[in-house]
């Protein structure tokens, strides 16, 4: 049974820093890409970032410069680490195992083949 468990979310003031967390489990998580996307209320799915199973980065360019993605195999986790956070930040998070990483999965997700409840992250201004 596959698993996908999103953590770290919050309230930040603008500007501030988050550390999203993913925990995969079911899935052979080193053999994936894997990927971050949002959707605030009332609005479509946004990529944010994904990476490849060999650690290739691909970010959507409205958080370039300012979020990080990195996985650590041994412990089966996917990261986002979010600085100089600002409102239009503000979304619930997902983490996507096994999609098909690219710059275009980044910008706009055209598939999702797992997701978990999400991370709620505000930013406020």
């Amino acid at each position: 049974q596959v698993q996908v468990v999103e953590s770290g979310g919050g309230l930040v003031q603008a500007g501030g820093s988050l550390r999203l967390s993913c925990t995969i489990s079911g899935l052979q998580f080193g053999d994936l890409n894997m990927g971050w996307f949002r959707q605030a209320p009332g609005k479509e799915r946004d990529g944010v970032s994904c990476i490849t199973w060999r650690s290739a980065t691909y970010y959507a360019d409205s958080v370039k410069g300012r979020f990080t993605i990195s996985r650590d195999n041994a412990k089966n986790t996917l990261y986002l680490e979010m600085n100089s956070l600002k409102p239009e930040d503000t979304a619930m998070y997902y983490c996507a195992p096994g999609i098909s990483c690219s710059t275009a999965w980044a910008t706009k997700p055209d598939h999702v083949n797992y997701r978990g409840q999400g991370t709620q992250v505000t930013v406020s201004s």
